[in-house]
């Protein structure tokens, strides 16, 4: 910016785990400009995750989901702002530019950063629309959803993902009759290898969770304009409920709007800038190269994790601070289900060799992936000293070797520790 003009700052649109981070590493990097942090919903800066647990279960409350307190916005003069829905943009070559609220607002800014997430697909399917399908992504989602529950006996969840096995755990674990119907083969079959889903799968069946796999969804059928049952074709499973995840559709109809490169998400580079050169973009809604080491020249990579907001948050600040700062963590993921924490480390994605150490414990499992022979993830469920050291061992570039590991009993730790000298040596 030059001249006389007004400093507007960084408007950051999308009040998410993203946008926030964002916000407060400006401020920590010593960022003075004017911050404006926008979100569309009526609620101040929130955690998403337990939304389909702990919230769910109503063993938190919605004020303990909430980011940061009035006072240290105000503190770090953040401006944040509710309830306004960004239509359309305009910017200038420079990246500076004016964005247009639906309700008629308009926000300056010197450049912009879009954390504006992803969005529940919704189902395309006859009584989609009727009373009692719901969806569970925003605030509004799990207030509606934990209102409708004591009413509720019988749960349909449509979608073997995290979100609805997730919430089938909560709900089954609140007394109601849970049936999970899923489209694939296999529960959260994008994020975990094969071993995993079937272990997911027969742990939530023996706690009483029907689960259908390979089970596609014909209609919701109900009566009266409310539901009262799932139609899969050769059935229809009773329900007062039909709670849908079927995954999430990125938010790119502003970029679309500014000309930016979409590729499923927002096209960024390392350093979270979009096509244009100026637009900053975080989050759900980024398609950045895959930051894992060894990974295959020219891979790319949508992330929906918060460890991966947070990280990605931090790039992005440096490069609203004139910086080069890449991408340095090793993606990880969690998914809390009744009582079994799964925890991911890297992505198995094209692994060409499982090794499986899980635990005699049948509530234990930990499987670690490779490519070429080398590590490049694990799925543990309720194992955390296996995923904090293949954690390390991914941060530091070692490879714990293959033939050592499937012995479960055989910490990793000294196998980490013996990797790192032999590396230092």
């Amino acid at each position: 910016m030059t001249g006389n003009r007004p400093r507007n700052g960084l408007l950051i649109v999308g009040s998410s785990q993203a946008g926030v981070q964002l916000a407060v590493s400006l401020r920590a990097l010593g960022f003075t400009d004017p911050v404006t942090l926008l979100g569309d919903e009526d609620h101040r800066p929130y955690q998403r995750p337990a939304l389909s647990k702990e919230f769910l279960q109503d063993k938190i409350t919605k004020e303990s989901l909430i980011f940061r307190s009035e006072d240290y916005w105000r503190e770090h003069d953040i401006d944040v702002v509710k309830g306004e829905f960004i239509e359309k943009v305009h910017t200038d070559p420079d990246g500076s530019g004016t964005a247009h609220s639906v309700s008629g607002r308009t926000f300056a800014f010197d450049r912009l950063a879009l954390t504006v997430g992803a969005r529940a697909r919704r189902l395309a399917l006859p009584g989609a629309d009727l009373d009692g399908v719901l969806y569970l992504r925003t605030a509004d989602d799990a207030l509606e959803l934990k209102a409708r529950t004591p009413q509720a006996q019988r749960v349909v969840v449509i979608g073997g993902g995290f979100i609805g096995i997730e919430a089938a755990a909560s709900l089954h674990t609140l007394g109601k009759d849970v049936t999970l119907v899923e489209y694939a083969d296999r529960l959260v079959a994008r994020a975990v290898g094969e071993q995993t889903s079937a272990f997911l799968a027969d742990h939530h069946r023996s706690r009483g969770i029907d689960i259908r796999l390979g089970t596609g969804v014909e209609a919701i059928v109900g009566d009266d304009g409310r539901v009262t049952g799932v139609d899969i074709g050769t059935e229809v499973i009773a329900a007062d409920i039909v709670l849908v995840g079927i995954g999430v559709i990125p938010n790119t109809d502003l970029a679309e709007q500014l000309g930016l490169d979409v590729d499923n998400g927002f096209v960024v580079d390392r350093f979270a800038t979009a096509s244009d050169g100026h637009t900053l973009a975080v989050g759900d809604c980024a398609n950045l190269p895959n930051p894992i080491p060894g990974a295959p020249d020219g891979a790319r990579v949508r992330f929906e994790s918060v460890n991966h907001a947070i990280e990605q948050a931090k790039v992005a600040a440096y490069a609203a601070r004139g910086r080069q700062a890449e991408y340095a963590g090793i993606p990880w993921f969690w998914s809390n289900q009744g009582d079994l924490k799964l925890q991911i480390a890297g992505l198995s994605t094209d692994h060409d060799q499982v090794v499986d150490r899980s635990p005699a414990d049948p509530t234990k499992h930990s499987v670690l992936y490779y490519r070429q022979g080398r590590l490049i993830a694990a799925d543990c469920v309720n194992v955390p000293l296996d995923f904090m050291m293949v954690k390390q061992a991914l941060g530091a570039q070692i490879s714990l070797p293959a033939d050592q590991v499937a012995d479960p009993t055989v910490p990793l730790k000294p196998l980490l520790t013996a990797a790192l000298e032999g590396e230092h040596a």
